[in-house]
């Protein structure tokens, strides 16, 4: 079992940016954030020490660091598979 370890802000600055912290501003999280086990609150506010923009891990669908979600099967139940791979599979005949 991997070993749970704990992540605190300590020797950050908050700023009008955000958290300054060992010289990458940190945003706060937003809120399909809510839940996850990687927020550390700090001054009042939330923030995530594994990715300095939580707005843009979520902007193209589910955030990979996200220990709250899970990834979802497709409706059909059928596995995407990416065409390149495909195409090379059907041209050796598999």
């Amino acid at each position: 079992m991997a070993k749970k370890t704990t992540v605190s802000l300590e020797g950050a600055v908050k700023t009008d940016a955000g958290v300054t912290y060992k010289g990458v501003v940190l945003e706060p999280v937003v809120e399909k954030c809510e839940g996850c086990e990687r927020i550390i609150p700090f001054e009042g506010e939330n923030f995530c020490p594994t990715y300095a923009q939580p707005s843009r891990k979520w902007a193209h669908g589910v955030c990979n660091f996200a220990t709250h979600v899970r990834a979802e099967v497709d409706k059909t139940g059928a596995v995407k598979v990416n065409p390149l791979k495909a195409s090379k599979r059907a041209a050796r005949g598999r």
